[in-house]
């Protein structure tokens, strides 16, 4: 029999799919190791709150029914924690899923969306996917270039995405500059600014949007359930912004996009604030380890504000991942992220983070003949 390959959509084909850090299970399966550790994907090595399992076990006994499209429980008590209205909250499988609601909602073909290069990939497959142009405008030393993403605007830009701290490179930019950039931006050009890491970040640079939101009614911000809450598997996180945005968003918006269960492990996981405070000392922990076994190999990496780090090398990522995989420690390759040269590590447990640079030492020794 003969098969007739049926035509995609013309702005389908250029698109890459996502390539995600290798499961655990996966490297398992194809090296036969019984011991891994990954430090590929940015989760919270740490797990999750006693708590949220807890909401699970409980939640579980409903499964047999659909659960509230708005999860307005979830949403009430976001508003109460961030002090604003319940009306600028919109609950999404995963932030992804509100970019994708976003670019849906408001790309027509050949709009354009000004990015960095490099960034969060998945704004870039969206607006290809809703026939816009990306229009993606170099990073200057791991930062965001917000002069260049201004001057980049036309009668064609409909949205402007900001990752704060930036995936992959872990920067975040000046708190003034982005204060003056969310200013000027003008108001029919929605400005998206990604905080999936912002929990993570302790630093007076840091700008803080959420009081920004009543003075810019194109501003929208980003947060997830995914990183320092620990809820991965779940999918859930929430986008901040005007209520008019929400009102033409929900009529895309998939009927119940957030499970029960995400619904509320998310509900009890903001009740457990001593979870959270742990997670992000000991990352700073972990973080600043990391940073110092890999200056003394000579190794330099971006300021990340996150909870991994970008390390810079002088040879391909690609060839430092596969010999690093070998070893049972999954890592994410810079080809895979824009910087050829480079490695994106997750900051893991402490044991985690001592087999990561014990591995990595034992490839450069035997790289450099020592």
């Amino acid at each position: 029999m003969t098969f007739t390959k049926i035509p995609v959509r013309q702005n389908i084909e250029s698109i890459r799919p996502y390539v995600s850090g290798k499961p655990i299970e996966e490297v398992q399966r194809e090296l036969g190791l019984e011991t891994i550790v990954k430090l590929a994907s940015n989760e919270n090595p740490f797990g999750y709150s006693p708590l949220a399992k807890e909401a699970m076990l409980a939640e579980m006994e409903q499964t047999s029914f659909y659960p509230e499209g708005m999860a307005p429980a979830l949403a009430e008590k976001l508003a109460r924690k961030l002090k604003i209205n319940k009306d600028h909250i919109i609950l999404g499988n995963g932030s992804d899923e509100v970019i994708r609601l976003l670019t849906r909602t408001y790309i027509q073909q050949n709009d354009e969306v000004i990015m960095a290069d490099v960034t969060f990939p998945r704004y870039e497959t969206n607006v290809l996917i809703d026939g816009g142009t990306p229009v993606k405008i170099p990073l200057i030393n791991g930062v965001h270039d917000l002069q260049g993403m201004y001057e980049a605007i036309t009668e064609k830009t409909r949205m402007i995405f900001v990752c704060n701290p930036n995936n992959p490179t872990g920067t975040i930019v000046q708190k003034e500059k982005l204060r003056s950039f969310i200013e000027k931006v003008p108001k029919h050009i929605l400005l998206i600014v990604d905080e999936a890491y912002y929990e993570y970040v302790d630093d007076a640079e840091y700008l803080e949007t959420l009081p920004l939101l009543k003075m810019h009614s194109n501003l929208v911000i980003l947060r997830t359930f995914s990183k320092i809450y620990g809820l991965a598997a779940l999918r859930i996180g929430y986008g901040l912004m005007d209520a008019s945005i929400i009102q033409e968003l929900v009529k895309v918006k998939e009927p119940f996009n957030t499970n029960r269960l995400a619904q509320a492990a998310a509900f009890a996981s903001l009740d457990d604030h001593p979870f959270v405070e742990n997670c992000v000392r000991k990352n700073e922990e972990g973080r600043r380890y990391l940073e110092n076994e890999l200056s003394k190999m000579g190794l330099t990496f971006f300021p990340s504000h996150a909870n991994f780090l970008m390390v810079k090398l002088n040879q391909p990522g690609r060839d430092i991942f596969e010999k690093l995989l070998i070893q049972g420690v999954i890592i994410r390759s810079g080809h895979l992220l824009g910087y050829e040269n480079t490695i994106r590590v997750t900051i893991g447990t402490p044991l985690e983070n001592e087999r990561f640079i014990a591995s990595l030492q034992h490839i450069i020794n035997k790289t450099s003949g020592a």
